[in-house]
């Protein structure tokens, strides 16, 4: 099996699964457990053995399915989860709350609610979500590498997180990835984020690699995002920058289907072909556009075919920011 590495721990498949969508976030309810479980046990067919969740995704619900779905297979995968939102207990359920939290206390705590949401003894990589400008990278670092010390984490990562924050906590403990949004689309990383993981030997882990879907050319209107999707919130999502935006898209369509593939396997293939560090996690819920991703990872294109796709959508051309501000203030810190 061809493999990358997220640091020195992990050896994953080229391409991994973001299982938030399964429950949680894009508006169209939750995945029937079944199809969810069946989607999870073709993906380790397929060779994928990295999946991807947090405890904000329900709140934990996305957990505990990730957990139920994986459980007979729990040799053959590495599962990452996430915290630094502030979530709580409450006697409704749980419920997040505004702002963050990395307090070693509760990176501890959500560390092993983790554990037992997903019924597992060890996390394979255990990520700070947004970096809490409360507390000290350090000591947010400090704890999770006590973790690692106690065997309840493999490894460490962080998430959207700037290259300074990312030196000074490598050099509290090794950072086995960085997580934060990279496609076509979206090159913020290509500001100083990949050479540092370069650099560093931190892997590179792209969530939304595919634009929220937005680069397979599944959206066409704002009218297809249901009520609760939280993407309606997003401003690329806005009704007008969707009409926008969609000649951005047309153009991959058309070079793809001269390629013989889909929109979502060219856009994919040339994020996992900006270095063999980068490992993404599209998400899916359905078992044939999982297929089509993992076929992405043997797409081999030549460095003049990536500087055409690379020019076929630049994030100059496209209206609307990833985030809105209050989301956007919480990113490269």
């Amino acid at each position: 099996m061809d493999v990358r590495k997220l640091g020195t721990e992990l050896a994953v498949f080229p391409v991994g699964l973001g299982c938030m969508s399964m429950s949680h976030g894009y508006g169209y309810g939750g995945q029937d457990e079944n199809e969810a479980v069946r989607t999870l046990h073709r993906a380790v067919e397929l060779g994928v053995n990295f999946f991807d969740t947090a405890e904000v995704y329900g709140p934990f619900n996305n957990e505990i399915l990730v957990g139920k779905g994986l459980l007979p297979l729990r040799d053959k995968v590495n599962i990452a989860t996430k915290f630094g939102f502030n979530v709580v207990e409450t006697p409704e359920g749980p419920k997040q709350l505004p702002g963050l939290n990395s307090k070693p206390g509760h990176a501890r705590a959500v560390a092993e609610g983790s554990l037992k949401r997903l019924g597992i003894e060890v996390i394979d990589l255990f990520y700070q979500h947004r970096v809490d400008p409360e507390v000290p990278i350090e000591e947010t670092v400090g704890e999770m590498a006590e973790l690692v010390r106690e065997g309840k984490v493999r490894a460490i990562g962080l998430s959207e997180v700037g290259v300074a924050t990312l030196r000074k906590a490598h050099a509290v403990h090794s950072i086995a990835a960085v997580q934060s949004e990279y496609s076509l689309w979206t090159r913020d990383p290509e500001a100083g984020m990949l050479a540092a993981c370069r650099e560093l030997g931190v892997g590179f882990v792209p969530f939304s690699p595919l634009g929220r879907g937005f680069l397979a050319g599944a959206i066409k209107s704002a009218d297809q995002l249901g009520e609760g999707d939280f993407r309606r919130g997003l401003p690329r999502f806005e009704a007008q920058n969707i009409e926008r935006n969609l000649a951005a898209v047309a153009r991959l369509e058309k070079l793809a289907a001269a390629k013989g593939v889909s929109a979502a396997q060219l856009a994919l293939a040339w994020v996992l072909a900006q270095g063999d560090f980068i490992v993404p996690i599209p998400g899916s819920r359905k078992v044939g556009n999982l297929e089509q991703n993992v076929a992405a990872a043997a797409i081999a294109l030549s460095p003049a075919e990536l500087a055409e796709i690379g020019n076929l959508i630049t994030p100059d051309q496209i209206a609307g920011a990833r985030y809105g501000d209050a989301a956007m203030a919480q990113t490269n810190r």
